[in-house]
């Protein structure tokens, strides 16, 4: 049973939410909070598979209560997909994003990935996203990256061009295996928690263009 915390300011929208998931046999959720400081105690508290995490809210925004939290993935709601809050939840450590008119089937299947450990990424627009608040003038260094193997970097790079496991494997004609391996090697190399924090370091280090 996949665990879920809903964190909203609007309580009609963390019924609504809350009447989604435990609809579903796999799913349920735990508790609700309206703020970020909310949010942070109950996680704590009831310990979470996943939160579904609001950006702005009073007291403690979303950003901040995702850099505190420690185990929960976290998947980012937010009315606009361009809104440059979301970026600071990413490089805060949440797992992807959704819009909140997102189609309930497609948020209940984000949270069923988002609870495996897989980011949620859509490739356009992540993509969109980070070029449009990572690209700054002097970006900043990456910590792990001169001891990335020239393979570990075309990996990288593929993973930030939105490519699947499975896209990797035939591009590089090379086994599952070898995929998971070297993905492994990256988020211990660039203390990376994820694939969405692959993609944040690979455009700060201007792999891609």
């Amino acid at each position: 049973m996949i665990k879920v915390l809903i964190v909203d300011d609007q309580a009609l929208l963390r019924a609504s939410f809350r009447l989604l998931v435990d609809n579903e046999p796999d799913l349920t959720a735990v508790g609700e909070a309206g703020t970020g400081a909310e949010a942070v105690a109950l996680a704590a508290e009831l310990e979470p598979d996943v939160v579904l995490m609001d950006i702005r809210m009073p007291e403690m925004d979303g950003i901040e209560a995702t850099k505190l939290l420690d185990g929960p993935r976290v998947l980012v709601l937010t009315t606009f997909d361009l809104d440059e809050y979301v970026f600071g939840a990413l490089r805060a450590g949440a797992s992807g994003f959704l819009v909140k008119d997102t189609p309930p089937a497609e948020l209940l299947a984000a949270i069923r990935v988002v609870a495996t450990g897989e980011s949620l990424l859509s490739p356009s627009v992540t993509r969109r996203l980070i070029r449009e608040f990572v690209r700054q003038p002097a970006a900043p260094s990456v910590s792990g990256l001169e001891r990335l193997t020239e393979r570990e970097k075309e990996v990288l790079l593929l993973i930030a061009r939105g490519l699947s496991n499975a896209e990797i494997m035939a591009a590089l004609h090379v086994s599952t295996g070898t995929v998971k391996t070297h993905i492994g090697n990256l988020l211990a190399k660039l203390h990376a928690r994820d694939r969405a924090q692959l993609v944040i370091a690979a455009y700060e280090a201007g792999l891609v263009g």
